[in-house]
């Protein structure tokens, strides 16, 4: 199989209301090609993303930089969308039918008004009120019960990205936070304060995925893609173990094992944490420390930039922000800029093997909708 990097990614700062999604794809895709030196003629391919945009979003932004007639695919996938953009264009590589493929992701979640992200109508458990605050807070409730953790060891999620955000230009929130901050932040969901929710953001990220041979020819460094997996949530009408998430632990098996790595072999990691909980539970998804031990984990530093992996050094999305169809691809933009030492005051020394995590999508009967992970690596 012939091999795909990333050879460059730039994302627009992440906004509470930003331009028209079509702009905000625009200057990514821009930011891209002026830090790559890419020729956009020598483009075959852009796959975007977007969860919440509309239609033909990918052909919108493109006609903004006169590139038009080249194929476009447009993907949606919950909150996974950007890193499927990703994955699709790893494929288009991998496969020999692109050299050279932008995956850009954008959202404009200030268009929608606010409040919870809209799910499907007709689903069950949407029209009983299971939008995400209230499946997270369940899984949070069971949690702090099982494993006799507090809710201030939980809400230290918040305060350890928040000061990484602060150290990140793209990022929504620049401030730091403390713990009384989060615990007395309006409460959304016991036990989930507001400052334990990711936000509802604009913004855009773009990286150029490509064959070894044609990242010779750029001006930026290239990383390579060790595994990209995409995988949908399995159902059942069992009762569900809301501290197990079947998806998560599935993709994150699988993009071990074709990357040749175990958690031990990462350095730098971007894990879906749309809520406190979110992020205990997928260091211990990703195999950080044992099931039942994320609080502690954190607690004593392991997900630190000086610990045994760093976590979300970008601040994830609670501080950077979750404009959806963007996440994924920022995602993958902060571990590049931490694989070739361009993350400035948040580098993590010494990085080589990073991964992306990023799951989402609520429907009744599976744990997630959807779920990617990327194994980036020197």
């Amino acid at each position: 199989m012939i091999r795909a990097t990333v050879a460059g990614a730039f994302a627009t700062p992440f906004t509470k209301v930003g331009d028209d999604i079509a702009v905000l794809g625009a200057r990514a895709v821009r930011g891209l090609l002026q830090l790559t030196g890419a020729d956009r003629a020598d483009i075959d391919v852009a796959v975007t993303g977007t969860a919440l945009g509309g239609t033909l979003v990918g052909q919108r932004i493109l006609k903004r930089l006169q590139m038009t007639g080249i194929p476009v695919i447009n993907v949606e996938n919950a909150c996974a969308t950007g890193a499927t953009a990703v994955h699709v264009a790893t494929q288009l590589v991998t496969s020999g039918r692109a050299r050279s493929v932008i995956a850009v992701g954008a959202e404009q979640l200030s268009a929608l008004g606010g409040g919870t992200l809209p799910l499907d109508s007709t689903d069950i458990e949407a029209t009983q009120g299971s939008v995400m605050p209230a499946v997270y807070a369940m899984r949070a409730s069971r949690y702090l019960w099982q494993y006799g953790v507090r809710p201030e060891e939980m809400a230290q999620v918040t305060v350890k990205n928040r000061q990484a955000g602060a150290l990140n230009p793209i990022a929504r929130f620049q401030d730091p936070v403390t713990l009384d901050d989060v615990l007395s932040s309006p409460m959304v969901c016991d036990p989930l304060t507001l400052l334990q929710c990711s936000s509802n953001s604009d913004g855009a990220a773009a990286v150029l995925v490509c064959s070894p041979e044609y990242a010779t020819e750029l001006t930026s460094p290239a990383v390579d893609i060790r595994a990209s997996v995409v995988l949908s949530g399995a159902y059942s009408n069992a009762p569900r173990d809301l501290l197990t998430p079947d998806i998560s632990v599935r993709a994150v098996g699988q993009a071990y094992a074709e990357a040749g790595i175990t958690a031990a072999d990462v350095d730098v990691a971007e894990v879906h944490d749309a809520f406190t909980i979110a992020e205990l539970l997928y260091y211990e998804t990703l195999g950080f420390c044992a099931p039942g031990e994320g609080a502690k984990f954190l607690a004593e530093g392991g997900p630190l930039s000086g610990g045994s992996v760093a976590v979300n050094p970008s601040g994830g999305l609670i501080a950077r922000g979750h404009p959806v169809g963007a996440t994924g691809v920022a995602q993958i933009v902060e571990v590049y800029q931490q694989l070739t030492g361009a993350a400035g005051a948040r580098q993590v020394r010494n990085s080589q093997v990073a991964v992306t995590h990023v799951t989402g999508g609520g429907i009744a009967g599976v744990d997630n909708g959807a779920c990617s992970v990327h194994v980036l690596a020197n």
